[in-house]
């Protein structure tokens, strides 16, 4: 079982209603990048937990409803008397999601150290990533979590900068290299090393990562595909899939559901597994991740591909 940590939320997307310019359509879909991935675990097929703080309110309510719908484990949530995280989307020429995210002082930035329990043996990994990796205080849990961890669980990351929840990027540097020093997989878009480290080559930032505990590191390029950084068998490459794109929203969860979802199948889950994989074995992890976001991309907000859909 992997125990994804990280945000739960609602994506509130926007669209006008007719020809009528003072009025809105909402549409509210349960996401943020952590619960994402849980759930996309879970629909390939993936044991899966989020550890998370759950609001008590009547989004709260909805976003723990859906996680047992999807069978995601429920054990690691952390009720809250505080309100649920609201992200406003609205989806530019491109496809891509523009966020604005109302969510000081709610309940998924609030878990300390002492809220999670000790971890059982079923738990062979744990995924960190987006604004929780910056946002106390659970910042500083998730960072606790992953030190304490490291050395016997895999650990992956997906930084997923969210400059409208923290503009602060020496903030956002200073936790990804924090972490990823820790991590045995990190997932990453060309977007945020554009953002984190400007004017440095991704492939330079990715051959650096690999100089400590990371055995992989996953370099997504949207429509340009993805491309695979190891420790071990140098570079390789995917091309993306021509789909009729409707948005990307949730595209990299589904990419990092499928690649951990990957290496659970094939019990590659453990650092000393993940340090052994063949060759072969990255391409087909490699590919059958890029497969599983073009399923995403064809469809409208984080609507992760079922097992069956890309098997």
């Amino acid at each position: 079982m992997y125990l994804v940590c990280g945000e739960a939320l609602f994506d509130v997307f926007a669209a006008p209603a007719g020809a009528r310019r003072n009025r809105l359509t909402l549409e509210a879909v349960a996401g943020g990048s952590p619960f994402n991935v849980a759930v996309g675990l879970s629909r390939l097929g993936t044991p899966a937990a989020l550890f998370t703080g759950m609001s008590q309110d009547h989004f709260g309510q909805q976003l723990r409803q859906v996680l047992e719908d999807e069978r995601v484990d429920t054990r690691y949530l952390i009720d809250f008397d505080a309100p649920t995280t609201l992200a406003m989307v609205a989806v530019g020429a491109n496809g891509s999601p523009i966020y604005s995210f109302r969510g000081e002082g709610s309940a998924d930035r609030l878990p300390r150290d002492e809220h999670l329990v000790p971890l059982g043996d079923e738990v062979r990994g744990i995924h960190v990533g987006s604004y929780s990796i910056v946002t106390a205080p659970i910042a500083d849990t998730l960072l606790s979590v992953v030190r304490r961890e490291s050395g016997r669980r895999l650990i992956s990351l997906d930084p997923n900068i969210r400059l409208n929840v923290e503009p602060d990027l020496a903030r956002w540097r200073e936790r990804a290299e924090a972490i990823a020093a820790l991590a045995h997989l990190i997932k990453v878009s060309d977007e945020d090393l554009a953002l984190l480290y400007p004017g440095e080559a991704p492939e330079a930032i990715a051959h650096r990562w690999l100089q400590g505990s990371c055995e992989l590191v996953l370099l997504t390029r949207g429509g340009q595909g993805a491309q695979l950084f190891s420790a071990h068998h140098g570079e390789l490459y995917e091309a993306a899939i021509a789909v009729n794109i409707r948005d990307t929203v949730g595209a990299g969860d589904t990419f990092q559901a499928a690649l951990l979802s990957y290496l659970h199948a094939h019990r590659l889950d453990s650092p000393a597994a993940l340090a052994q994989i063949e060759r072969d074995q990255l391409q087909a992890l490699l590919s059958f991740a890029v497969r599983a976001a073009a399923i995403t991309c064809s469809r409208r907000g984080p609507d992760l591909p079922y097992r069956y859909e890309i098997a």
